[in-house]
């Protein structure tokens, strides 16, 4: 097999109307379970909520439209380690100096989706009152078993793989020297791409430090380190059912998800409501959701990309406390949930620059694009020199 990708073939996605169709008759039909009075968010997805969304997917959202929108952005397949990956590749618009490479790797419960907003503030900076200067040629793949990726058959890629993968799509694109940046599980594989490739990577920004992982003496962790496993150990507990799930069963839940489009709806959008910043009202509209949740539906990706999160429990406890190098830059936003002390940042990664963002949850590049999109100009401005394509 060549180290080198094939060539990049444009795509453009094109569902079936009976695919469409499908899914609405399935919709129509939802068995509704019931739920306590004034239950809110509070026990899972909003019943009330869900109903209105379920409703509105049925009979009044636009997927056609979304689509052709979605078709707006330069999209592209092509092989990387045996495997078809699909990524938008968006160039610098009258570059001002010289042009940073940058790829953006999503987390769950999304894809390249997550990145959609960002991808013109990112390549044409001047047209939106920043700095033409600024100006990246773009990288948004979707992770293997995510999006419009292929889904691996075997066993599961963890975020070391995908990082690797990554490499060698950007040396297929020419691109020797990049920046790196992401959230969530994309966190994880920004950071192994400055593990594993620090010749290549210029700096790596990341919105969050992944949940704790600690081998040495809890005496020597500052008190503000101590407080965030604490708090970590508490989130874990409450709230991470559905990672326990993904990482030991996620099977089971998959033939649910994938046979029920309001169950997929509510296993998503609850993330969506409980990790932004002010819930799914503020952030989103019904029809930027509805296309999160489409795509899911559409490729059947809902298993494979929860499958993510086994291989990634499987990752050696060696390989988790390693620690960054690489010029590392951190934008932890208001609303993000178990955000890290600086103390455990400086302790983990070369962390140059930490900001906190008053504005913006997980999902920041599609919540406050504007604002996510001045946190990487900001971070990637020294180290543009030599960054451009090869």
């Amino acid at each position: 097999m060549s180290d080198t990708p094939a060539a990049p073939e444009p795509f453009v996605s094109r569902t079936a109307p009976e695919a469409v169709e499908d899914l609405r008759a399935r919709l129509r039909t939802t068995r509704w379970p019931d739920a306590p009075e004034d239950a809110g968010w509070s026990l899972g997805t909003d019943l009330g909520y869900l109903r209105e969304l379920v409703t509105y997917w049925a009979d009044g959202f636009d997927w056609a439209a979304q689509e052709a929108v979605l078709a707006r952005l330069p999209r592209f397949r092509t092989q990387v380690g045996g495997l078809g990956i699909h990524f938008v590749h968006a160039r610098a618009v009258a570059p001002v100096g010289p042009v940073l490479p940058l790829v953006l790797s999503h987390g769950w419960p999304d894809s390249f989706w997550r990145y959609s907003k960002v991808v013109p503030l990112l390549t044409d900076p001047g047209a939106h009152g920043a700095d033409p200067a600024d100006a990246f040629d773009v990288v948004v793949p979707d992770m293997p078993g995510f999006g419009y990726s292929d889904r691996p058959t075997g066993q599961p890629l963890s975020s070391v793989a995908v990082a690797g993968l990554w490499a060698e799509l950007m040396r297929g694109l020419g691109y020797e020297r990049f920046g790196a940046a992401g959230g969530d599980m994309g966190s994880h594989v920004s950071r192994y791409l400055a593990l594993d490739h620090p010749d290549r990577v210029a700096a790596v920004h990341r919105t969050d430090g992944g949940l704790p992982v600690f081998a040495g003496d809890p005496a020597t962790l500052a008190p503000a380190e101590r407080a965030w496993f604490a708090e970590a150990a508490t989130w874990t507990a409450t709230e991470g059912a559905y990672g326990a799930m993904h990482r030991t069963k996620p099977q089971t839940v998959a033939a649910a998800l994938n046979d029920s489009p309001a169950g997929l709806a509510a296993w998503i959008v609850e993330k969506l409501h409980g990790w932004s910043d002010g819930g799914v009202g503020r952030g989103y509209t019904m029809d930027e959701i509805l296309t999160n949740i489409t795509i899911y539906w559409l490729t059947g990706t809902i298993g494979s990309s929860m499958r993510m999160y086994h291989a990634n429990s499987k990752i050696p406890a060696e390989q988790l406390t390693r620690r960054v190098e690489v010029p590392s830059g951190f934008s932890l936003f208001r609303g993000d949930v178990v955000r890290p002390p600086r103390a455990w940042l400086e302790r983990t990664t070369n962390a140059v620059r930490v900001t906190e963002p008053e504005r913006g949850g997980h999902f920041a590049a599609f919540e406050e694009p504007e604002l996510y999109a001045q946190e990487l100009r900001d971070f990637f401005r020294p180290y543009r020199d030599g960054g451009s394509a090869a």
